[in-house]
């Protein structure tokens, strides 16, 4: 009975089906995550309008200009503001909607989407 212990480890098709598993994750990982990371830059700089007294943000031009510019300051350029977020004036607050959907190609006709939504309310500095 020394059949068990001669048997250790995966075999060769069984390491090249685990590693194939693992490259299919990260190659899901790399395409979802830059996705992620923007939209909590989005939410940072949206958050940031009430925080930062220097900007003196007023008005919803205001608004959308100080978001601009952090768009750029973070390298966001493949999100189209005007589409993706909203912003209207109630009761001296601003009600911000970022609502927006971005799709990667993983193998021919599958894609990857993620959505986002999320509703802010910033108090007018």
């Amino acid at each position: 009975m020394t059949f068990s212990h001669s048997q250790k480890g995966l075999s060769l098709l069984s390491w090249m089906v685990v590693l194939a598993v693992v490259a299919f994750i990260a190659s899901t990982a790399f395409k979802v995550i830059p996705h992620y990371l923007d939209n909590l830059s989005m939410e940072k700089i949206i958050a940031s309008v009430e925080t930062d007294q220097a900007a003196d943000i007023r008005t919803v031009g205001d608004f959308y200009r100080h978001v601009s510019k952090g768009m750029q300051v973070n390298n966001i350029r493949d999100l189209d503001m005007d589409k993706a977020l909203t912003v209207r004036v109630e009761n001296n607050q601003f009600h911000a909607r970022l609502k927006y959907e971005k799709r990667e190609p993983l193998i021919d006709s599958l894609d990857l989407v993620v959505h986002f939504d999320k509703e802010f309310r910033v108090r007018i500095p």
